[in-house]
C-alpha cells in the first residue's frame, strides 16, 4: 500500500501534465518538453476547461525563476458547443545546465485561489569535443589590397568634375570680364552708347560714388573721342580737350555744334569739381550730364567723315584679329588648366599608391588587372580543392581518363594557372613480396614524385618551352598542407618569328594515397605583381576533405 502511494506521488511530481477538476471546471498545466539544451526555448501552458464562462485572473508578475520570460501571450479563448477552453502561454529560457523546478503558479478562478504544481525540467549542456576540432595557426595580418582601377576611375571622375567646376566658376566669376571683352570688340560708337546706357542704373550710396560716376562718364567720352575722332583726349586736361575740339571745329574737320561743346564744358567742369574738390552735385545734374555726354557721342559720330573702303577693311581685319587672339588665349588657358589638373592628379596618385602601380594601371598592365580584379572562390576535382583565383579555372579535356585538368589563361598571356588531379594505380597486396617494406615504399613515393614533376615539365615542352631549369624543396602551405615545390625558369616563344621570353614557374605537388594534385603557375620573369598573385593563390589553397 505504501509503495503504491509513493509511486503515485512521484507520478504527480514528474509528470509534465497535471489535472485539476472541480465541479464542471478543470485546470491543466504542461510544458512542451521536460529536457532541453542551454539557451533552448520552452513553452509553458495553462489550460482551463469549463462549461460556462468563468472569471480568470493571473498574476501580474508571474514568477518562473531561474527561468527568464521571453514572451507572455494573452489569454486565448475557444468556445465549442459543450464548453469553453481558456489557454495561457509563456515562453521561457535558461542559460545554465542542471535540474530545475518551475515554481508553483497561482491564479484566481471565479475568485477562488488555485495553486498549480511545479514541474521538473532538465537543462543539458552542449557537449563540445575539442579534441576532434582541428587546430590552425593564427593567420597574420593581411595587407589591404589597393584597387588601382577604382583609383583611375575616380581620378577621371574627379578630373571631369573639376573641369566642369572650373568652367562654371570661370563663367560665373568672370562673366563680367567676358562681357567686357565682347563689348571691347564692338565698334567705338556702339561701345560708348552701351556704356552710357549702363550708367543709367548706377546707384549712388555714398559721396565716393559721385567721383566714380563722373570718372566713368568722362572716361567714356574721352575714350570715344580718342578712338573714333582720333583726338588725344585721354591724356589731356579738360581745358586742353576743349581747345582741341574747338580747333577741329574751326578747321572743319569735326563740325560740332557750339551748344554741344558748351554742354561738354559744363560736364567736364562738374566732373573736375567732384573729383578734385569733393563737390556733391544735385542728382538731377548727374542725369543731365549723362544726357549731354550721349548727345556729344551721337553728334560726333554723325559729323565724322565716312571711312574709306581701305579703312573699313583695316577696321574689320583688326576686329577679326582681336577675336582670334581672345579665342586663342581662352583655348590656351583651358588646355593649360586641364594639363595642370591631370599632372596634379597624377602626382597625387603616385604619392598615395606609388609610381609603378599608377603607371601600370594607366597603361593597362594585364597582371595588375588580375591582381585588382574581384577574385572568385571555387572548388575543383573530387575530393574538392578550394582555390581563390582571379577568375574561374576552365576544365580541360584529356585523353587520359586518370587525369583531371583545370586551367586559367594560356602560355600567350603573362599569367597562367594549371591544376591537375592524377589518380594513382591500384596497388595489389602480396604478402610474400618482401619489397613492400618501408624503404621500398619510400623509393616508390620518390619515384611517383619524380613522375609528377616530369609530367609537368612535359606539359611545358608540349607548349614549346625550352631551357627549363628547376629546383626542388619541401614546403608547407599557409594552411599547413605539405607539398613538394619545384620551381625555376624557362624560355617560351612569344611569336612566330622565334622571339622568346623568360618565364618563372612554380609547381606544387600534393601527394596522397589515391590521388596526386599538381598546381602550376607560370608568369613573366620581370612581372612586378605575379609573385603577389602566386602567394595569394597558394596561401588560400584548402583541401575540403583529406584525400
Amino acid at each position: 500500500m505504501i509503495k503504491k502511494q509513493i509511486t503515485l506521488l512521484i507520478t504527480l511530481f514528474f509528470s509534465s501534465i497535471h489535472l485539476y477538476s472541480q465541479n464542471n471546471e478543470s485546470i491543466e498545466v504542461f510544458i512542451d518538453s521536460t529536457s532541453i539544451m542551454i539557451g533552448e526555448k520552452i513553452d509553458y501552458y495553462i489550460k482551463i476547461k469549463s462549461d460556462t464562462l468563468v472569471d480568470i485572473k493571473f498574476s501580474e508578475k508571474p514568477f518562473f525563476l531561474p527561468f527568464e520570460i521571453l514572451e507572455e501571450y494573452p489569454l486565448d479563448t475557444v468556445e465549442s458547443k459543450l464548453d469553453y477552453l481558456f489557454t495561457k502561454k509563456y515562453s521561457l529560457i535558461h542559460f545554465d545546465s542542471g535540474n530545475y523546478w518551475l515554481p508553483n503558479q497561482k491564479l484566481f478562478l471565479n475568485g477562488s485561489l488555485k495553486i498549480l504544481d511545479s514541474i521538473l525540467i532538465k537543462v543539458k549542456n552542449v557537449s563540445v569535443d575539442t579534441l576532434k576540432q582541428p587546430l590552425y595557426d593564427i593567420k597574420p595580418i593581411e595587407e589591404v589590397k589597393k584597387n588601382y582601377f577604382d583609383l583611375i576611375k575616380w581620378t577621371l571622375i574627379i578630373i571631369l568634375i573639376s573641369v566642369f567646376l572650373i568652367g562654371l566658376i570661370y563663367f560665373l566669376f568672370f562673366k563680367n570680364k567676358i562681357e567686357a571683352d565682347s563689348l571691347n570688340s564692338a565698334p567705338p560708337f556702339e561701345r560708348a552708347i552701351q556704356e552710357l546706357k549702363e550708367l543709367e542704373s548706377f546707384v549712388l550710396k555714398k559721396d565716393q560714388d559721385y567721383k566714380e560716376y563722373y570718372s566713368s562718364l568722362t572716361g567714356i567720352v574721352r575714350r570715344y573721342l580718342e578712338e573714333d575722332a582720333k583726338v588725344s583726349a585721354l591724356e589731356s586736361t579738360s581745358d586742353e580737350l576743349l581747345l582741341k575740339l574747338e580747333a577741329l571745329k574751326t578747321q572743319g574737320v569735326l563740325d560740332l555744334k557750339t551748344q554741344t561743346l558748351n554742354n561738354l564744358k559744363n560736364v567736364l567742369k562738374t566732373a573736375d569739381l567732384v573729383k578734385f574738390a569733393k563737390s556733391i552735385p544735385e542728382k538731377n545734374l548727374l542725369y543731365r550730364d549723362r544726357s549731354f555726354a550721349e548727345e556729344l557721342v551721337i553728334e560726333t559720330n554723325e559729323v565724322l567723315p565716312e571711312l574709306s573702303e581701305e579703312e573699313l577693311r583695316e577696321q574689320e581685319e583688326y576686329k577679326l584679329l582681336q577675336i582670334k587672339k581672345r579665342r586663342k588665349k581662352n583655348i590656351y588657358i583651358g588646355v593649360l588648366s586641364f594639363i595642370s589638373l591631370i599632372v596634379f592628379s597624377f602626382f597625387l596618385a603616385v604619392s598615395i599608391y606609388g609610381f609603378y602601380p599608377v603607371i601600370d594601371t594607366i597603361i593597362g598592365n594585364p597582371t595588375i588587372k588580375l591582381k585588382n580584379n574581384t577574385w572568385v572562390t571555387s572548388q575543383y576535382g573530387n575530393p574538392p580543392v578550394k582555390l581563390v583565383t582571379p577568375d574561374v579555372l576552365r576544365r580541360i579535356k584529356r585523353s587520359d581518363d586518370q587525369i583531371q585538368s583545370f586551367s586559367f589563361g594560356n602560355f600567350d598571356i603573362p599569367f597562367y594557372i594549371d591544376l591537375i588531379f592524377k589518380n594513382k594505380k591500384s596497388e595489389v597486396n602480396n604478402k610474400d613480396d618482401q619489397s613492400s617494406n618501408n624503404n621500398s615504399k619510400i623509393d616508390e613515393g620518390e619515384k611517383e614524385i619524380q613522375e609528377l614533376i616530369q609530367l609537368t615539365i612535359d606539359e611545358f615542352n608540349l607548349r614549346g618551352a625550352t631551357n627549363i631549369f628547376s629546383k626542388k624543396e619541401e614546403v608547407k602551405t599557409f594552411s599547413g598542407i605539405p607539398a613538394i615545390k619545384f620551381f625555376g625558369t624557362l624560355d617560351y616563344p612569344l611569336n612566330d618569328q622565334g622571339e622568346k621570353g623568360r618565364f618563372n614557374y612554380s609547381s606544387y605537388v600534393f601527394d596522397f594515397k589515391s590521388k596526386s594534385i599538381i598546381l602550376s603557375i607560370l608568369y613573366a620573369k620581370d612581372d612586378r605583381y605575379a609573385i603577389e598573385i602566386e602567394n595569394r593563390i597558394v596561401d588560400n589553397l584548402e583541401l575540403i576533405k583529406e584525400l
